[in-house]
C-alpha cells in the first residue's frame, strides 16, 4: 500500500531554515508527481509545492515562492522541501502527498516558527 513518511520538522526562529524529507513506498514513485501540502492550526489543507516526475518542473504557492525549494531523488524514493526565511505564517503541519489536494498523504511533520 501507499506509504509516505515525513521528517525534518521542528521549532525554529523566524528567518531560519529547515529541510523536510519524505520517503515514499508502495507505488511507482519515479512516474508520479509529488506534492507538499500544509495545515496551519484551525485551517484547512493548503497546497505548497509540486514537483514533476523528472524533478525538472516545479510549482509553488505565491506565499512561499522564492523561499522554498522542492526537489526529489528518484533513486531513493524521496522528496525534499528546503525552507528558508521562515515566517510565523509558515507554522503548520507539513505533509507530502500524491495528490495536490493532499490525497494519499503521510502523517506529517510539525513546523513551528517562533518570533
Amino acid at each position: 500500500q501507499v506509504q509516505l513518511v515525513e521528517s525534518g520538522g521542528g521549532l525554529v526562529q523566524s528567518g531560519g531554515s529547515l529541510r523536510l524529507s519524505c520517503v515514499a513506498s508502495g507505488f511507482t514513485f519515479r512516474s508520479s508527481w509529488m506534492y507538499w501540502v500544509r495545515q496551519a492550526p484551525g485551517k484547512g489543507l493548503e497546497w505548497v509545492s509540486s514537483v514533476a516526475p523528472s524533478g525538472r518542473v516545479t510549482y509553488y504557492t505565491d506565499a512561499v515562492e522564492g523561499r522554498f525549494t522542492i526537489s526529489r531523488d528518484n533513486a531513493k524514493n524521496m522528496i525534499y522541501l528546503q525552507m528558508n526565511s521562515l515566517q510565523l505564517d509558515d507554522t503548520a503541519r507539513y505533509f507530502c502527498a500524491r495528490g495536490r489536494s493532499g490525497e494519499d498523504r503521510g502523517q506529517g511533520t510539525q513546523v513551528t516558527i517562533s518570533s
